[in-house]
């Protein structure tokens, strides 16, 4: 199965008349998803079908179950239930969480945020597959006096991503390929609605810095990061992230029986991320890589 066949589904989930988020990871002590240390909470769903996405867990909406044949003890017959498996080798991805039970977990690492300016960021998939959710979880937490950001490549209506954007101290923006036929193609985006939404929130007064993922045979070239500075040139925002490909998500697209179109792609060399450093910096940017 390619992404490009995962289905795409609505991610907004109500039980017994409560929204749920649905989220298949929490990761903590991130230091590279806002300010100082913070806890990411990753929601499920992404209408897009990025060829390098290092999540493809997040990709379709739905809670799936896999087997890790690392911890499979290969009984005579297999039940094929988490709750059943005697090694734990089934697994769900995805989980249904209650705004309070989110919070609680969250908040167990308060510490950290208060104590190295931190906070928590969502993120995803895509955190607008689930905005309504999302937009209610951030306000408990701005009450709380926790710092708050989310990151999205802000392809939704543009209410829906003011709304959430509202409740944000800072939005991580992606950039990736602006030439609008191609991201239609490949990513399944629309481009002028994203532009358009980064336009927005930056005219709102919303603090956003904007992201580029560095793609071989996509984004890691001069033509594309001279476009995207062209567009934000007049924004006047003063700093970006450059975000150059990896392969650690390469083990998850075996477990999860999908194809990995970018198998054995190396990642970037220093050279070749250089000269968008550079032009980037010229443009009068503070750039950080990596985000």
């Amino acid at each position: 199965m390619t992404l490009s066949a995962v289905p795409r589904i609505s991610c907004e989930v109500i039980e017994d008349g409560e929204a749920k988020a649905r989220i298949f990871n929490i990761q903590r002590y991130s230091l590279n998803d806002g300010n100082g240390i913070r806890t990411v909470v990753f929601f499920k769903g992404c209408p897009h079908y990025c060829p390098w996405c290092a999540n493809p867990e997040s990709i379709s909406g739905k809670i799936e179950t896999v087997r890790r044949l690392s911890k499979c003890l290969h009984c005579p017959t297999c039940q094929n239930d988490v709750d059943e498996c005697p090694s734990g080798a089934m697994e769900s991805i995805g989980r249904d969480y209650s705004l309070a039970e989110l919070e609680k977990e969250v908040l167990k690492d308060d510490v950290f945020f208060r104590s190295s300016k931190g906070g928590v960021t969502l993120s995803g998939g895509e955190v607008l597959m689930q905005a309504a959710v999302a937009t209610r979880f951030l306000k408990r937490l701005k009450s709380l006096g926790i710092h708050t950001a989310i990151e999205t490549a802000g392809d939704a209506a543009s209410e829906k991503v003011l709304t959430l954007a509202r409740q944000c101290d800072e939005v991580l923006f992606d950039l990736k390929i602006m030439d609008t036929d191609k991201a239609k193609s490949v990513l399944n985006m629309n481009q002028p609605r994203v532009l358009a939404n980064l336009k927005l929130l930056v005219e709102s007064g919303i603090r956003v810095i904007p992201r580029v993922p560095l793609i071989p045979g996509y984004t890691l070239e001069q033509g594309n990061m001279a476009a995207i500075l062209q567009f934000l040139a007049p924004l006047k925002l003063t700093e970006i992230h450059l975000l150059p490909f990896h392969q650690y998500g390469e083990a998850k697209y075996q477990l999860l029986g999908r194809t990995r179109t970018m198998k054995g792609i190396v990642p970037p060399h220093a050279s070749e991320i250089a000269p968008l450093r550079q032009m980037a910096e010229s443009a009068g940017y503070h750039v950080t890589i990596g985000g």
